[in-house]
């Protein structure tokens, strides 16, 4: 998953980013109210992490910001006030769900989990299309039944063709998906390829049918219709 964490907390901030990595997802930062609603218009993301006491605006303002751009992330409150005015506020905007500081990391790892479910796959622990299985959780992806040996880029460039299907993603989307802010600094998305082909490669020798068209001069689609 692509996370943005909206934490003003420095120490806070970087241990759920240290956890958060470790769990496989690309996690990115701000630490400010302008910070915050410049990445949210800029780029998008699976999961946003939003502190609702920040030192330049409040939090909610981003979420607002979010909704004005029709962005289908999700959205998770985290703040240290357990306060019912908030909850409700922040869920009438658009929130996904909310906790209060001081909070478990697994905790908040779950509940990411549980919201990309849902806005992705229908709250599924388990993908399944067609021949292609994939457990969430576990990071286990099948093909007819058998695992099949994937790198994590590979696992999260299926997980977002599938929840993509038969929509057009260029190279730039794909790369600023995986490799999150860092793709600013790359002079191409050329090296796109060759983990799509990678993947195709994988798949097709499990016996997964070659869902994966480049649609030239454009990028990539995962094609349903082969089904």
């Amino acid at each position: 998953m692509k996370l943005l964490l909206v934490e003003d907390n420095q120490e806070l901030a970087k241990n759920i980013i240290t956890y958060l990595k470790t769990e496989g997802n690309i996690c990115e930062h701000a630490s400010t109210y302008y910070e915050a609603t410049d990445k949210v218009v800029i780029y998008n993301y699976d999961v946003i992490m939003l502190d609702i006491m920040l030192p330049d605006g409040n939090g909610l303002n981003v979420l607002r910001e979010l909704r004005e751009h029709q962005s289908d992330a999700g959205v998770l409150i985290i703040s240290a006030r357990d306060s019912l005015e908030d909850k409700i506020e922040g869920l009438d905007l658009g929130a996904d769900d909310y906790i209060t500081k001081p909070f478990d990391l697994s905790e908040l790892n779950a509940r990411i989990k549980a919201i990309y479910r849902r806005k992705n796959f229908s709250s599924n622990k388990e993908i399944s299309f067609n021949e292609i299985k994939i457990n969430i959780d576990s990071t286990d992806v099948s093909i007819n039944e058998d695992l099949i040996n994937l790198t994590q880029k590979e696992y999260e460039l299926l997980i977002y063709f599938l929840s993509n299907k038969n929509r057009v993603i260029t190279k730039q989307s794909i790369a600023e998906h995986l490799w999150g802010d860092q793709a600013d600094m790359f002079d191409s998305f050329d090296f796109v390829y060759q983990h799509i082909k990678n993947l195709r490669k994988k798949m097709i020798q499990a016996g997964s049918r070659d869902y994966l068209d480049t649609v030239y001069g454009l990028g990539y689609k995962f094609n349903t219709k082969k089904s």
